[in-house]
């Protein structure tokens, strides 16, 4: 059996953490803050995983985090993540390539990828136009 990490907690981080797992903003914190809660009650990193549905490692890996950053180092840091494929500066050129080929999407995707030498997806030239249309109508 291996030993027990369990973080000594003050009533004020406690506090801190409860109120992060019922009031955070993304779920994985939320998942971190349990974790860590159920941490201070001296279980094992195998059973806080089973029950919060992440692997022992990485309960190990935020207490060790939340000890030495506190409660926002259970953050997600920003710059993770896939980075977008069409970006804010791109604007432009898709809506040239639109107003030159109306009702035609296709060929005004085509146009803007070479153009860009960007390759996109159906779905992706899809999704942004619908970001434009959104930030339109707002």
């Amino acid at each position: 059996m291996g030993r027990v990490n369990t973080p000594l907690l003050t009533s004020a981080q406690i506090r801190e953490l409860e109120l992060g797992f019922r009031n955070g903003n993304s779920h994985s914190f939320r998942m971190r803050c349990q974790s860590l809660l159920l941490k201070s009650k001296g279980r094992t990193s195998k059973d806080v995983g089973s029950m919060t549905g992440m692997c022992n490692v990485s309960i190990d890996t935020w207490v060790k985090r939340y000890k030495s950053e506190g409660i926002s180092g259970l953050t997600t840091k920003p710059g993770r993540g896939r980075k977008p494929i069409i970006e804010e500066h791109d604007k432009e050129t898709i809506l040239f390539a639109i107003k030159a080929n109306r009702q035609r999407m296709q060929s005004a995707k085509a146009e803007w990828e070479r153009q860009s030498g960007k390759k996109v997806c159906n779905n992706t030239f899809k999704s942004f136009l619908k970001s434009l249309a959104d930030d339109i109508s707002v």
